[in-house]
């Protein structure tokens, strides 16, 4: 690669299909904050739905073969001497070894570590990765890459091509997923979705302070407590994120179009 060529991609980056400068608000910035011109036209909202769609289109041709996977989240700022970073490798392994493929955001960090280990395992490794101001670019253990302007398709993504999450110690995107993964399981939108937090000494605080605060006043109910599980061992985590589905279900799942378990 020449000069000039590292020049343009030091100032370009990729999002979906097209390559933009990096300097470009993001999509979801735009999307949410409206300038005097939109405001005058009224034109740029409609139209934007038409990418929004296409984002959808892309990300489902591009998941629809995955097969069984389990999506993990967590920090992207654990360094390679984190030990949930170590603890991302061996689970990322474990899943592999299960038959499973592993959605991350496709990101460094605890992302890059379950990437890895599924990677090293001769798994499939899936990576989501989502246009921001600071790019964030896949991390080279990614076999599959897609790549989302818009947090909400990509969180759709997380849940419709997973049986299970599995939630490492992050900051305030690790815990928008780990809620709204509880707020869809409670209002029954996904059913028999395991919810594993790796990590007890980092996740006992909150899980204290919900029943202590939470449940104590009323605003949810002791069984949405057991919608989480704990637990510090990496198989241990593989293997309640991928328990089979109960013998006796009514309907297909919704999210990954599995038959019922007792359909011939």
């Amino acid at each position: 690669m020449d000069e000039p060529d590292r020049r343009e991609n030091a100032v370009r980056r990729r999002a979906g299909r097209l390559v933009v400068p990096t300097e470009r608000a993001p999509a979801d910035r735009s999307l949410l904050e409206r300038s005097a011109i939109e405001e005058l036209s009224h034109h740029a909202d409609p139209w934007r739905v038409l990418r929004i769609l296409s984002e959808f289109v892309e990300g489902f041709d591009a998941l629809n073969e995955v097969g069984p996977a389990i999506t993990v989240f967590g920090s992207a700022r654990a360094t390679h001497d984190d030990p949930y970073y170590k603890s991302g490798i061996k689970l990322g392994r474990a899943l592999a070894d299960r038959g499973f493929a592993v959605i991350t955001g496709g990101g460094p960090g605890i992302m890059e570590a379950v990437n890895r280990g599924c990677h090293e395992a001769g798994g499939l490794s899936v990576g989501c990765n989502i246009e921001l101001p600071t790019e964030q670019s896949l991390n080279k253990y990614v076999d599959l890459g897609v790549e989302f302007r818009y947090f909400f398709v990509r969180k759709n993504m997380f849940v419709k091509y997973a049986r299970g999450f599995v939630i490492f110690p992050g900051g305030f995107g690790t815990l928008d997923e780990l809620f709204e993964s509880l707020t869809l399981a409670q209002t029954g939108k996904i059913e028999h979705f395991p919810i594993v937090l790796f990590g007890s000494p980092y996740w006992r605080g909150l899980l204290d302070w919900l029943e202590d605060h939470v449940l104590a006043s009323g605003a949810i109910a002791p069984e949405d407590l057991q919608l989480m599980t704990i637990t510090d061992d990496p198989d241990e985590a593989a293997e309640m994120a991928t328990r089979p589905l109960p013998v006796k279900v009514t309907e297909p799942r919704e999210q990954t179009g599995e038959r019922r378990a007792d359909a011939k």
